[in-house]
């Protein structure tokens, strides 16, 4: 029989259960997967807690890796036997097995293994969308990244050296400070002690930078937004520290004339078409040895709520996996 984490009501890590599941045959437009590793992302505890509202009761998880055990009707780009990774879709990723939309899934090369490709679905498509289409990076750019070595940070970091882009990193530690330089971040800064806005005035020139990607939220929007040069974009992707509050949208004048956006991967991946695009450029580079990413912490599926509470904790660096 399967098993799924889920959760009946929201809460803390606590309200996570392994409950017994069944999963059906694939339907039109469907395949039925076998998990072999699942991503641990931000947006999961967001759901978890309530923050981003699900139906409930609810599965958790977005991204995975897996083998293709059946498919519906009409589907003929991914077979039975075919290893696969994804994400995005209904959520539920949290699971020994499931079905799912086909059209999420993405084949992987014979050069990925299931581990990594749990790391790199969302996390490196995000990457992807935020450098490649949310604003288009080019060599000789300067950013300013917060949480540089986090899951999405590192993978930034990597991207970041490939384009010959120099990366402004924020971090909680000396320990993450050493580990984003390792992957390319050009220069850091230890959050705890050190004032982000000032050291980013003083490594530009008091110039400050044209975009600032900011996954943290709350106690980072004010001094994100002192770090653009005018004209500069807000790039607001995540939440870890709370919701950004409500502002007055004359801030973004004051500050210099600024842009600010609000995107997701579900837009940017929002076709077959789309992901897959996105999925090739990411797999090149990480079959190019550009990228590199492995997971720094592995949890037993059942133990989804121990993973929660590192992740929340601050306790994690890079990615995170849950094996079945």
């Amino acid at each position: 029989m399967a098993h799924a984490i889920r959760f009946h009501k929201t809460g803390g890590p606590e309200v996570l259960q392994w409950d017994e599941v069944a999963v059906g045959d694939p339907g039109p437009g469907e395949a039925r997967v076998r998990h072999t590793a699942i991503g641990i992302n931000y947006i999961d505890t967001y759901q978890r807690s309530g923050l981003y509202k699900l139906p409930l009761p609810s599965g958790a998880g977005s991204e995975a890796a897996g083998v293709v055990v059946a498919v519906g009707g009409g589907v003929d780009w991914v077979k039975a036997g075919d290893r696969v990774a994804y994400c995005g879709g209904p959520v539920g990723a949290y699971s020994t097995e499931r079905v799912m939309p086909a059209e999420r899934l993405v084949k992987l090369p014979d050069g990925i293994d299931d581990k990594t490709a749990a790391t790199l679905m969302l996390k490196g498509l995000t990457v992807q969308y935020l450098f490649r289409q949310t604003h288009r990076l080019n060599a000789g750019d300067t950013i300013l990244f917060h949480a540089a070595a986090g899951g999405v940070g590192l993978i930034a970091c990597q991207w970041a050296r490939a384009l010959g882009v120099t990366m402004i990193g924020t971090v909680g530690s000396d320990e993450k400070a050493a580990l984003a330089k390792e992957n390319g971040c050009a220069h850091t800064i230890v959050y705890t002690r050190e004032n982000f806005v000032e050291r980013v005035k003083a490594l530009t020139g008091g110039k400050g930078v044209p975009v600032v990607y900011d996954a943290v939220g709350k106690d980072t929007f004010t001094g994100s937004l002192d770090c653009l040069s005018p004209r500069g974009l807000f790039v607001s992707f995540g939440n870890s520290s709370g919701p950004v509050p409500p502002f007055d949208i004359l801030l973004l004048s004051q500050k210099g004339s600024l842009f600010a956006t609000r995107p997701t991967l579900f837009t940017y991946a929002a076709t077959r078409a789309s992901v897959g695009a996105m999925a090739d450029e990411l797999f090149a580079l990480v079959l190019a040895g550009k990228i590199k990413s492995e997971p720094r912490q592995t949890f037993p599926l059942k133990e989804a709520a121990a993973a929660h509470r590192a992740l929340e904790g601050r306790a994690t660096t890079g990615a995170t996996v849950l094996l079945p």
